[in-house]
This record gives C-alpha cells, structure tokens and sequence, in this order.
C-alpha cells in the first residue's frame, strides 16, 4: 500500500459503498446472492489500490472500475448460460436424432434405435405384397426413403391429400393384428 494515501480501505468503502448499490440499480441487476455486489466490491478494492491521484479524481475512478467490472460479470454470466443451453441442445440432439413427433400442439422426441423390422427384407416384400400400388409408394417414399407429403406429391403428380390418405390406409392396415400376422411382423 502505498504510504501517499490519506485513508484506509475501511474508510474509503464507508463512503463509497452507495456507488456499487447505483451501479448494480442504474444496470438493472437483480442480486439475491449478493454475486456483482461482491464483484463491485472486488473492483473498489482494486481501484483503492490502483489509484493514482495525478490520473484523476478517485470517484470517477471507482465509478469506472465498479461498472465496467458488473458488465464483465455480466457478459460472463450470459456465456456461460450460452454455452450450458448449447450443450443441453447437442446432448438433446444426441440422444433423440432431432428428430421429432407432433402431436396436438406438443413436440416429443423419437428415441434413436436401429430397428431390426428396417433391415427385414422378408418383412418389406410381405408389406409390399398386401398394399396398393400408391400405399405402397408412401410407405416406400415417406417411411423408406424419409421424403415428405410435399416432394412425393410433387414426384407423383398428384395432390398432398392424396399422398396423405395413401398414409392414413397403410396405418389403419398396420393397426391390425391380423395384417401384422400376415406379413410376418411379430411387434
């Protein structure tokens, strides 16, 4: 410490606290945990003793060092919030492939599994044996080939509704158990 100043630390902190407590209100900070009143405080302590009076007038000084301190611990705060959101995202991601079902407003997350009915041959010939021709091309486009209503209507020449009824007569025929038999799906 150096032997020029007047007033110890105790002292300058009795006068000068009411500039953290206006730093923390002028930048909209809600502290509960009193976390950026002890970074001001920090800030104070490093002014107190960085403080050269040839530079300037010790307030300025303080105001400067408390603000700019709340902002770093601010903008800290903000990335590191950042950075944990991301990585829930990515482990999201990971777990659930990103892919999603709706349903009614609500989104829920499609388990990623290897499904060993996709890599059933036998399965996929029975399936095709007992659909239409157009049932069929959904199942083959929508569900094999992961292409939306949109493109096989495109492909096809025919409208979205189309395609999507197409769907809805394949699900109704997957709903029963005695199709399911038929084709050897054993789920």
């Amino acid at each position: 410490m150096n032997d020029e100043k007047k007033f110890t630390f105790e002292e300058i902190f009795k006068q000068n606290e009411r500039r953290i407590h206006y730093q923390l209100h002028r930048l909209h900070i809600y502290d509960p945990h009193k976390e950026f009143y002890q970074g001001g405080l920090c800030a104070m302590w490093n002014a107190y003793e960085k403080y050269q009076p040839d530079k300037g007038p010790m307030a300025t000084y303080f105001n400067y060092m408390i603000r700019n301190r709340l902002i770093d611990k601010i903008r800290k705060e903000t990335r590191d919030t950042k950075h944990t959101a991301d990585a829930i995202l990515e482990e999201k991601t990971v777990i659930d492939d990103g892919n999603h079902q709706r349903s009614k407003g609500n989104s829920y997350p499609i388990p990623n599994f290897s499904d060993p009915l996709m890599n059933d041959p036998n399965l996929w010939q029975n399936l095709k044996a007992e659909l239409t021709e157009n049932q069929w091309k959904w199942v083959y486009f929508f569900i094999i080939g992961d292409m939306s209503v949109k493109d096989i209507a495109i492909q096809e020449n025919t409208t979205e509704e189309a395609v999507k009824s197409w769907g809805q007569q394949v699900r109704k025929k997957l709903k029963d158990a005695d199709f399911r038999k038929r084709i050897s799906w054993d789920v």
